[in-house]
């Protein structure tokens, strides 16, 4: 038996009507790309806003970059919306440029035979690079140049190398400029000249021209989407010129190039995402031209101040570490730590934290949100296409946003959840129910808005149906109100909220379980209608974990947006009955086990990568250490447990979160260490550079970003843990950092931010500034306070009981 479709949701528009209608909703409440319109000049600092170099965050590196290997060792920069990596060698700079919107394509909503998306880059799509921009300086080559370093300092935002050649000591900055949209390579001497050419080459078959003193390639993919790039170069002393495709540049003191480029994407379901108004060749050539009028220091002042603004939002100390790991390169620092033995390295663990900060505000701004490479790719045909994956890996993205005083960057996220929904909505609406969908409802009704498994930027989904994404990505977005506790978010995300309550209104199934309380020894619930608790174990079962799980919480989040938002009140209503009479997990009388399925038996991988069943423990919060019951938080331990404790990065970043929802912070460090490791021949671990890198085989191994973001969250989380009127103190401090140590910055649910200082492994003072926020209780080991504050207030805590 299923539930009725509630009577508002009865309606069915044609689709040309439906998706102007909602396309105009979403877009009213949707930032369009800032690469649609010129900036306007912004403003400028009036002197040197850099952060010195001996208080600089740095990862360093003594040797160039094989350009074989440039997802491993090349530096990333971005603008959260272009983005490059850097690969420096003695005698150039090459740059991988890429757009977040620089996608193949399209909706992709005609059916394979088997009820689901087609999942392959002609129809789906694939996440591309933009082009290649290299800066030769020939005669600059490994065996003429002493003392070269590169490096990328984290606290400007800055990708810079130096060397000695010929007597003289050159030098080199790469940035991507937000405020101008643009990226900038610096090539400076201390007395000596510089000739080489600048050349800019795309990577799908386009012909560069030269014109005006400007490089440039333009085209369009067959989906329709047109896209381009340009470059330029300046100097103050000696020559530039055009040479046939390339700028040739001779006896130069000094060399500012100045790139840019787009495409025509906009969120915009009622026009096929497009913007036929923008055209990318004349805005590339616009934005270099403006901003190569500047002065080279101005531009780079411009850039630093905007990416402080964000980055010195959070600071945070584990710990001194001893002059020797100090005096490491990154590399050799990432190896020594991981030797068997090896004291900790806690400036290590606290700059890893600090560069997945790094990458969010390179990666999460004013454009289209991370995907599974964040802006970073070394190829055109990445692993998945470069999707949006909507089990685990776009929410794992963004867990550490709000935690690490980047709230804004988590907009991209809402923008472009509302810029797609039109275009789910109507695709679930004609296609959800397909006899052929094995997770079809078997109601036969059909509401609201789903996705799959895979979804990219032009409304399109991928890889299987995944009926309970739509509650995992909503609950994500609430949980960004829940720090923020700004009521215009809340207003924003509340259409997406409501159209997945009414999609699992039209879903949800009743069943009957065994209850010893209730009459009879039975009682009917509701549960998730034949589905797969992903990516393992059989793909028909009623009432996985996951999803109930999943709709809880969205049932429940649902609610207090309608209450905050003083909307919607009957429905609200509805929604809350439904939600008690949802089945919840047990224990497995078999296995010791919190259930995956709802069958004490294991249907599935006992070590599998996933932690689907243990989504209420984490990023959930409704099972929780010290609550209760002791044989549900026993079933989760054992679960965990069970799993074990080397997976893949993503993997193991969420174990170490749940271990630290547990209380295990030794678990949870070991795992930190683990993600840490050097990767070795494609092996799972860290690359030079920090990227995490996925093996996919042996010998064969992948960037995937989410890692990258997940592991700072769970340091964070072993710090403080928040939900709305409650924060705890040091909940998972492991011995390795306990010293002495500080996070200035910190989002704490309920409205707060938050300065923590320690010393032995207790708190010995807690700011609590309010964003929002009135009243919460902070715990710290066994003692509790609870503060109240008015918004923007701020309130000192100060000793072992913090009184």
């Amino acid at each position: 038996m299923a539930l009725p479709t509630p009577d508002h949701r009865q309606s069915s528009p044609s689709r040309r009507t439906f998706l102007a209608a909602s396309a105009a909703g979403a877009l009213a409440a949707t930032a369009l790309p800032r690469y649609r319109a010129a900036a306007a000049e912004p403003l400028r600092p009036a002197g040197d806003p850099r952060v010195p170099e001996r208080d600089a965050l740095r990862l360093w590196y003594p040797g160039p970059t094989d350009r074989d290997r440039m997802i491993e060792q090349a530096l990333p920069i971005g603008n959260g919306r272009l983005g490059a990596l850097v690969g420096g060698v003695q005698d150039g700079e090459t740059l991988y440029l890429t757009d977040g919107t620089l996608w193949t394509g399209g909706l992709n909503d005609t059916l394979d035979d088997d009820g689901q998306f087609p999942y392959e880059q002609e129809h789906f799509g694939s996440f591309t690079q933009l082009a290649h921009l290299t800066v030769a300086v020939p005669g600059h080559t490994a065996d003429t140049v002493t003392g070269y370093r590169r490096a990328l300092d984290l606290s400007n935002g800055l990708v810079t190398s130096s060397y000695e050649h010929g007597g003289h000591t050159f030098h080199r900055e790469v940035y991507a400029s937000h405020p101008d949209d643009v990226v900038v390579v610096r090539l400076t001497s201390d007395g000596g000249t510089l000739s080489g050419s600048v050349t800019l080459d795309g990577t799908h078959g386009e012909t560069t021209a030269a014109a005006g003193g400007v490089l440039g390639i333009a085209a369009a993919f067959d989906n329709g989407l047109r896209y381009a790039a340009a470059a330029t170069a300046t100097a103050a002393h000696g020559t530039v010129r055009a040479s046939g495709t390339a700028l040739a540049f001779e006896d130069c003191a000094e060399l500012t190039v100045v790139l840019s480029g787009g495409t025509d994407y906009a969120p915009d379901a009622a026009h096929g995402y497009r913007d036929p108004g923008t055209v990318p060749a004349d805005l590339a050539r616009a934005k270099v031209h403006a901003a190569a009028r500047h002065p080279a220091a101005l531009l780079r002042a411009t850039h630093v101040a905007d990416h402080r603004r964000l980055f010195d939002r959070m600071a945070l100390s584990l710990g001194t570490s001893d002059e020797r790991q100090r005096g490491l390169d990154t590399w050799a620092r990432l190896t020594a730590r991981a030797a068997e033995g090896a004291p900790p390295d806690p400036e290590l663990d606290a700059l890893y934290v600090q560069f997945g900060r790094y990458l969010m505000i390179c990666g999460s701004r004013d454009s289209v949100p991370l995907n599974l490479q964040g802006l970073w790719l070394d190829g055109n045909s990445p692993a998945w296409m470069g999707d949006y994956h909507t089990d685990i890996n776009v929410q794992m993205n963004y867990w550490m946003a709000d935690r690490t005083g980047l709230p804004s960057c988590f907009t991209p996220l809402i923008d472009y959840c509302l810029s797609q929904l039109p275009s789910w909505t109507d695709v679930t609406a004609r296609t959800f129910n397909d006899p052929r969908n094995r997770f079809r409802n078997s109601s036969g009704r059909v509401a609201g808005w789903a996705v799959a498994f895979s979804t990219n930027i032009h409304g399109g989904s991928g890889w299987w149906w995944h009926p309970a994404a739509n509650a995992w990505l909503c609950n994500t977005l609430f949980d960004h109100y829940a720090y923020t506790g700004d009521r215009k978010v809340l207003e924003r995300i509340h259409p997406l909220l409501q159209g997945a309550c009414a999609f699992w209104e039209a879903r949800l199934v009743t069943t009957t379980v065994d209850d010893p309380d209730a009459p009879g020894g039975t009682r009917q619930v509701l549960v998730d209608d034949k589905d797969w608790s992903p990516e393992h174990g059989p793909q028909d079962t009623l009432g996985n974990t996951y999803s109930q799980e999943l709709v809880h919480a969205l049932f429940g989040n649902y609610r207090t947006a309608c209450e905050v938002l003083g909307r919607d009140r009957a429905h609200a209503k509805a929604v809350g009955a439904l939600r008690e009479r949802l089945y919840l997990p047990r224990v497995s009388p078999a296995t010791g086990w919190l259930e995956e399925w709802m069958s004490p038996d294991n249907l599935g991988e006992t070590e599998h990568r996933h932690l689907s069943p243990l989504i209420g423990l984490f990023p959930g919060d409704r099972i929780r250490h010290g609550a209760g019951p002791d044989d549900l938080l026993a079933g989760v331990r054992a679960l965990l447990t069970a799993r074990g404790m080397d997976s893949y990065g993503w993997a193991n970043a969420w174990r170490a979160l749940c271990w630290a929802r547990l209380k295990e912070p030794e678990t949870a460090y070991r795992l930190i260490g683990t993600n840490l490791r050097p990767s070795h021949d494609g092996g799972n671990g860290t690359a030079p550079n920090l990227f995490d890198i996925y093996e996919a085989g042996p010998g064969d191994g992948i960037f995937q970003i989410d890692a990258n973001f997940g592991t700072p969250s769970a340091v964070v989380e072993m710090l403080v843990q928040s939900r709305p009127g409650h924060v705890e103190l040091l909940p998972a401090l492991p011995a390795a950092w306990a010293r002495e140590g500080h996070i200035t910055g910190a989002g704490v649910r309920g409205g707060f931010v938050l300065d923590l200082h320690w010393r032995h492994g207790r708190p010995t003072s807690a700011v609590l500034h309010s964003v929002g926020g009135t009243a919460t209780t902070v715990v710290a080991g066994h003692r509790s306070r609870t503060v109240r504050l008015r918004p923007g207030a701020s309130v000192t805590l100060r000793g072992p009981g913090l009184s």
